[in-house]
């Protein structure tokens, strides 16, 4: 810090108030010592304009503040979570849980106001207000009592969700923006629309997405749904579908995707495509037994790839029922070469292809072309581009046209085997904690402008 020419009275300060912090595990001394590290941090230039020694100074910072706040997280984290749900009474969303524990510790965790103005920075300025979040939500899932709790509690449906059924049920459509739904006989097709950035998953369309789920879940007319990219204007795909290309690293550099987004595809969108719902009416608390059924309302669902599946678009592959792949269309994850973890593949992506073949996609960016042996690993079937359409009639005719008998029952025994709730929780609690470091690295930046060419992308 005095390399940073920080000044030597302040940050002798800032160490005597965090390692106090430490011993003491109080919400008002961490309270000190945040504010005292953030004064400090506000001395220093914009992160990106930093020299190799004041970038050094400011991690340094960064990193004892948020292990200050892990350590009293460990202690606090969850009696609070107990406190805020009432003992498990209220099934509190990742991202009221968080506004509302923020409300109760200020400055420990970023209120929704300050998360909005550092919004305003770009990725490579901001000095990471959003890891606390993380510290905060691993350390409530690192409990098997509240991280059961809170993943239950994300797999209930959206407010929103219920609020369109009615109308949905109606009318068998819905337009969410950056998702549509429509129903065709008994199966619900739901089509991404994000086509200016062909089809990307970022906070524009993860919520709509775990709407959209949440609909056609509880439909009660609806007994398969079908995933699929819309036809984008991209000039090198023009008129043309695409399943999706992952995250919107542009957006992400310029710094408009959030962390909290992470979770809610994970815990939300892909949870519920993996696991179904957790209807309203089923109560809940911090003493329900770990190891009883499931108790979610699922369904079959299909995903029609067009051209590719990238990144978060691969990770849809890992939770439906059956993936059918257009001919030359292909597969891969490179949240490696992006800088951050690629959701729940680490833990799925082996299941399909094993061990060997996935390490060489999660770490040495293998991609996976559908009709080869590999490819087909991850795929159900690879068809021709002109009869997409018909495979997945036939795959809906065939699937419910006898009649479905128990897909919940044999999903639900499936899992006990490939992933019960408790390996989910073990892996998420992970999750939450390193990806709130990946998000806001210095190793992100650069990566996005090596291999995205980011700075010179506009959105």
């Amino acid at each position: 810090m005095l390399a940073a020419a920080l000044p030597r009275a302040e940050s002798e300060a800032f160490l005597i108030t965090r390692n106090h912090a430490v011993a003491t595990l109080a919400a008002a001394d961490l309270r000190a010592a945040i504010r005292s590290g953030r004064a400090l941090l506000a001395l220093l230039p914009l992160r990106s304009q930093r020299t190799p020694v004041e970038k050094a100074s400011g991690e340094a910072i960064v990193h004892l503040t948020a292990d200050a706040a892990w350590r009293f997280f460990r202690q606090h984290a969850v009696p609070m979570y107990r406190d805020l749900t009432q003992k498990g009474t209220r099934s509190l969303r990742v991202d009221t849980l968080l506004w509302e524990a923020a409300a109760r510790w200020p400055d420990i965790l970023p209120s929704q106001a300050e998360l909005a103005a550092e919004g305003e920075r770009m990725q490579a300025d901001k000095d990471g207000l959003e890891i606390h979040q993380g510290l905060f939500v691993s350390q409530v899932l690192s409990s098997p009592q509240t991280g059961h709790h809170l993943i239950r509690s994300m797999l209930r449906p959206r407010a929103e969700s219920l609020a369109l059924l009615p109308q949905f049920i109606a009318t068998g459509r819905a337009d969410l923006g950056t998702a549509r739904i429509e129903v065709q006989a008994s199966a619900g097709y739901v089509t991404i629309h994000n086509e200016r950035y062909l089809n990307s998953e970022d906070d524009t369309t993860v919520g709509p997405l775990e709407m959209a789920t949440d609909l056609i879940l509880l439909h009660p007319g609806v007994k398969i749904g079908v995933l699929r990219g819309s036809a984008v204007d991209h000039p090198k795909y023009a008129g043309q579908r695409v399943f999706s290309s992952g995250i919107n690293l542009t957006r992400l550099y310029q710094g408009k995707q959030s962390y909290l987004s992470f979770l809610f595809r994970s815990m939300g969108l892909h949870s519920k495509l993996y696991r179904g719902v957790l209807v309203d009416h089923e109560p809940d608390s911090l003493d329900a037994p770990l190891e009883e059924p499931e108790r979610t309302l699922e369904k079959l669902w299909i995903a029609a790839v067009d051209k590719f599946a990238i990144g978060g678009g691969c990770q849809l592959l890992l939770v439906v029922d059956y993936v059918i792949a257009e001919a030359g269309s292909y597969f891969n994850l490179p949240a490696r070469k992006e800088g951050f973890l690629p959701g729940t593949a680490n833990m799925r992506l082996p299941r399909f292809v094993g061990e060997r073949l996935a390490r060489d996609a999660l770490l040495f960016d293998r991609v996976f072309h559908a009709d080869t042996p590999e490819g087909r690993l991850i795929a159900s079937e690879v068809v021709p581009s002109g009869e997409v359409d018909l495979a997945i009639s036939r795959c809906v005719e065939n699937a419910i046209g006898s009649g479905i008998v128990s897909p919940g029952a044999n999903r639900k025994a499936i899992r006990q085997q490939t992933e019960p709730l408790e390996a989910f929780r073990r892996y998420v609690t992970t999750y939450a904690f390193e990806q709130a470091f990946c998000h806001l690295s210095d190793q992100l930046i650069v990566n996005l402008e090596k291999h995205w060419n980011a700075r010179q992308r506009k959105l």
